[in-house]
Parts: structure tokens; sequence; C-alpha cells
């Protein structure tokens, strides 16, 4: 049975320096009591608490399959420490916020991948068939050409920039349905328009690679990351540690039955033929 435990670091908001507005949950940067700053995902915001365990379970689980991803911490936050923000629906969206939230870590100087810029940060097969395998596995509908939720970081002319995964809260769609996410287990996406499809990405071998490493035990040690608070009241459970349970059972058959899912249909590097 999955237990909460200490696996992401806690901190504690002493400074909010600025929304940003670019996503419809107006994430915010904040500053802690670590001296670090982070992109800080609430949990009044529209998208709620599921949102946010989408994040850790996509996140944590990446991490663990050698995908980067920005430290993911867990934050305190008193509205308090906002009292100067001028707007009032940040304000309200703050104030309902009080208590546990989620931090990733600010990448200072990251950009936006752009899949088709003439510069883009190059991305080989092997690296683009991992991430959309990932997608793929965790049903993440929000990585396509007009919103990667890629970053590239570090700046140029500082080291080789390399891609960052960021923004999962829209993965794991089953969550939303728990009476039907069994179905969901074998449920294959239309990732055409996947951010990295042009890449020739190499599914079977990102599925050989990643398939076998999907236990029950690592996933239980991803699920337990989640607060206790964010998995309460879910209906048709009785505790946390049940609805912790239901992630990992889902999880495993999902990975059982890749070969249902596996994504094969990409658009071609050179586009759609003519003539």
């Amino acid at each position: 049975m999955a237990t909460a435990s200490d696996a992401l670091r806690r901190v504690t908001a002493v400074r909010y320096v600025t929304p940003l507005r670019s996503g419809g949950s107006v994430p915010g940067v904040v500053e802690a009591d670590d001296l670090g700053t982070y992109v800080v995902k609430f949990t009044g915001s529209a998208q709620g608490r599921k949102a946010l365990v989408a994040e850790v379970v996509v996140g944590e689980l990446a991490r663990r399959l050698g995908l980067r991803v920005p430290e993911l911490v867990l934050v305190d936050f008193d509205p308090a420490v906002a009292a100067e923000e001028p707007h009032q629906e940040v304000q309200d969206l703050l104030h309902a916020s009080a208590g546990l939230n989620l931090g990733m870590d600010y990448l200072p100087g990251a950009a936006d991948f752009a899949p088709n810029a003439a510069d883009a940060v190059e991305v080989d097969s092997a690296e683009a068939a991992r991430v959309i395998w990932l997608d793929a596995f965790t049903a993440n509908v929000d990585r396509t050409a007009h919103s990667p939720n890629l970053m590239t970081w570090p700046p140029s002319g500082h080291q080789r920039p390399r891609l960052w995964l960021i923004d999962h809260g829209a993965a794991l769609v089953f969550h939303h349905r728990w009476d039907t996410a069994a179905d969901a287990t074998v449920k294959a996406y239309d990732f055409r328009h996947h951010a990295l499809g042009t890449r020739q990405p190499d599914m079977a071998a990102a599925n050989a690679e990643f398939a076998p490493r999907i236990t029950t035990g690592l996933l239980h040690e991803v699920v337990s990351a989640i607060p206790d608070a964010w998995l309460t009241d879910e209906p048709g459970f009785a505790t946390a540690a049940e609805v912790r349970d239901a992630y990992v059972a889902h999880l495993t058959a999902r990975a059982r039955n890749s070969t249902d899912w596996l994504p094969t249909e990409f658009p071609s590097p050179y586009g759609p033929a003519t003539g």
C-alpha cells in the first residue's frame, strides 16, 4: 500500500514576485526560505488540486526515467506575502490557495522550445521517442506543436542548451472519471500533432527501454510524493492511501498494455505530400 512520504522537499514562500499569465492557471514566481525561486502552481486555480497531482506523478516519473524536469517542491504559501499584488483576480486565487502548493524550480534564462524554428535546439529521435512515450503513457494531451510545454536551458553561450519538460497538469485524464478509469488502461491517444513528432521517433525502442521499468515499486515511490491533502475527499475512496493505490493499479495495467496505446503515426518531417 502506498503511503505519503517526504519525497519532495518542503519550503515556505517568503515573497511573491509576479504572476505568470501565459497559461490559464496563473502560476506565480515566488521566492522561498531556502533562497530558491520557484514557479508555483496553486490549489485554488480553476484546474484544482488534480492538476498538481498530475504534475507530481508525471514529473517525478519522468525524473526516474532519466528525463529532465526542474525540481518539484512543496510550497507552504501564506497570501500575506502577496499583499502588494494589485490585481483582484490574482488576490482571489492566492487567498483560495493558502496552505500547501506545488513549486517548480525557476530556470533563469530558460526559453520556450519552438519545434519549427530554424534555431530550435536539436532533439534526436531517441530523446523525442522517450518524451513521446512518457506523454502517451500518462495520457498527456498538452505537448503539441502549438503548446510544446518544453523549455531549453541553460541559455546559449553558457553550455549546450538541453530540453526540459514542464507543465503536466493536463495529464492523467483518467483520474477525472475513476468509474471509467479501467477502460483507459488501453486507450490510445492521437499524437500526430506532438511537438516532437517530426523527429522520427523510434517508439519501439523507447517502449523496450521504459515499459519494463514501470514497476509497482517505482509507482508506489512516485505516488508517495503526493500530499494527503490533495487526495482526501475523493469520491469512491475512503482514504488517501486508497487513492494512491488506485493510481498505481491503473498505471501498472497501462504499462503492461503498452502495445495497445503506443503511438505509431506521426507527421512527415518533410511536410504533407504534394502532387
